[in-house]
């Protein structure tokens, strides 16, 4: 009696590993995977640029937005598409200049770039400095929303506008000038060509394989993870 006792009061036994079938791919199957695998970073590389450098102007766009931190070479191209345009105005934008505030009389990128046209030959009452007021992060969306703010002030009635940045950073700023402006306005895009790097060989760069992950990165950011707009 003692002995069946004992034996019921056994403990279960734990099993720490069991066996199972699994699934695995064949060599056929490795094969297309690889190839596959390959085919998509070329894809990447080779579309990458042209889909963050994008260009699809507004046809009957009234105002230029320009992005004061544009370098000089790039003003020059919005100058141009200025006066081969439509346009009425020409706005620029930018934040703070963080370095030779004390040097320049000019303390933010729109004054500036602004300063810019009228010495490039544009007429004063054909250029409007938007300031950015100074922020530490998403800069981009802050120019876009001080833009929003100043238009609601003017008397301005907009149907249509393009946003005029350079290369990959056109994406971008396209993206949360939409946000923030449509339906009411419709905005294009256009994309001035850098020349830090072959934008048809950017991985040749060191200079354009950094600004084509910090802008693909942004992107994504600007795109699923900010939710201001």
């Amino acid at each position: 009696m003692q002995t069946k006792n004992r034996r019921r009061q056994k403990f279960p036994k734990i099993k720490l590993i069991k066996r199972q079938e699994m699934w695995i791919l064949t060599a056929q199957g490795w094969a297309i995977a690889i190839a596959l695998i390959a085919y998509l970073i070329f894809f990447t590389i080779t579309h990458v640029h042209s889909f963050l450098a994008v260009t699809s102007p507004m046809k009957s766009a009234e105002v230029l937005v320009v992005e004061g931190w544009l370098p000089d070479y790039a003003i020059e191209e919005a100058l141009t598409e200025f006066k081969t345009g439509s346009y009425r105005l020409v706005i620029t934008t930018g934040g703070t200049i963080e370095k030779g505030n004390y040097l320049s009389e000019y303390k933010n990128f729109a004054e500036v770039s602004a300063a810019t046209f009228k010495k490039l030959g544009l007429e004063s009452d054909k250029v409007v400095a938007v300031p950015t007021p100074m922020v530490i992060k998403d800069r981009s969306y802050a120019s876009a929303a001080e833009f929003k703010r100043w238009l609601s002030n003017s008397n301005l009635q907009l149907q249509s506008i393009n946003i005029f940045s350079l290369d990959v950073h056109t994406r971008r700023s396209w993206l949360l000038f939409k946000k923030l402006l449509t339906p009411n306005i419709k905005v294009g895009a256009i994309a001035a060509r850098t020349q830090d790097y072959d934008p048809n060989e950017w991985w040749g760069y060191s200079q354009g394989v950094r600004t084509i992950i910090d802008e693909a990165i942004a992107y994504i950011y600007a795109r699923f993870l900010n939710w201001k707009a």
